[in-house]
């Protein structure tokens, strides 16, 4: 990712330093399918072609929630970026997770109708009446016509898409002319602007560990790189590129860059065995046991606001 698309650098507060099968939405829905399975106390969807990393439990539902106010805050208090103008009639948000980002936008256009998908049943029943989700798997042909779309909007799909490709294909059919897309996801390629990140250093690790095994798994971590030239070889118009840097911990001392810092750090701390326990377990054949002994180091490494490190958004 070239330097000249990140924005400038950020400057740390002063005195900072503490630890703190496949189907689609017209399958009939099983208990089985609901339910998902457990492996290493975790729950995971059953329903899709692939497996999908991430667990689909409370814990991981209150994890996705509390991303989508890190998100606002850095993303400048903004849901998306894409210039959709004021009255967007359809809006598809993939891989939707608690549905939380579709009922936002749901609310802030009443007269669109806003639909969310995703491979797990976890979304809120209260959701605004121009609001609704399908069971799906986005990686399967899509059950909506060509030309549906004015909005199509995807968040975080780690560890979720093999295909790419295929995906930007099956939206570009399914975009109205003049239609919008926009891709949000965290690479986990750390950077550091500084050498507060020491060479040998647990979070260096964890990158590592994060790159060798989302190749293994068929969903490399490093797959946002590609987006632009696979939108580009689609025939998308006007592809845009922003990179937005979300700090590690709250180290940074400007206040929205705090904000999100801090969010950030309870979601590694709290979430990052959700994150990595099934991807280093199929992956790279480590125990269950082996992660959290790994992840203790990092945990540790998270709460010291003197290592000025961050992902690329």
């Amino acid at each position: 990712m070239a330097d000249s698309r990140l924005q400038d650098a950020i400057q740390p507060e002063e005195g900072a330093d503490f630890e703190s099968n496949a189907g689609s939405s017209l399958t009939s829905i099983t208990s089985s399918v609901l339910r998902g399975k457990v492996e290493d106390g975790r729950v995971y969807a059953v329903y899709g072609k692939e497996e999908y990393g991430m667990p689909m439990d409370n814990v991981e539902l209150d994890r996705i929630d509390m991303c989508h106010a890190k998100y606002y805050a850095l993303l400048e208090k903004k849901r998306f970026l894409a210039p959709i103008g004021d009255n967007p009639q359809r809006i598809l948000d993939l891989g939707c997770g608690t549905g939380i980002w579709t009922i936002d936008i749901a609310e802030m256009f009443p007269s669109a109708d806003a639909t969310g998908v995703d491979i797990a049943q976890t979304q809120q029943a209260w959701a605004s009446p121009n609001a609704h989700f399908e069971l799906d798997d986005i990686e399967q042909p899509f059950p909506h016509p060509a030309s549906t779309f004015d909005f199509i909007f995807a968040r975080d799909l780690i560890l979720s898409i093999r295909d790419w490709p295929h995906l930007i294909s099956q939206i570009h059919t399914c975009l109205k002319p003049g239609g919008w897309a926009e891709f949000q996801c965290v690479t986990g390629l750390l950077r550091c602007d500084d050498a507060s990140l020491p060479a040998q250093s647990p979070m260096r690790d964890l990158a590592d560990a994060m790159w060798t095994s989302t190749h293994v798994f068929g969903t490399p971590i490093d797959d946002p790189l590609r987006w632009r030239g696979w939108f580009e070889a689609r025939g998308f118009e006007e592809v845009t590129e922003v990179v937005y840097k979300l700090p590690c911990n709250p180290w940074p001392r400007d206040a929205r860059l705090r904000l999100a810092g801090a969010l950030e750090m309870e979601n590694l701390l709290f979430g990052l065995s959700g994150m990595v326990m099934r991807l280093f377990s199929k992956a790279l054949g480590w125990s269950a046991a082996e992660v959290q002994v790994f992840l203790v180091g990092v945990r540790r490494e998270i709460r010291n606001q003197g290592v000025h490190c961050y992902w690329p958004l």
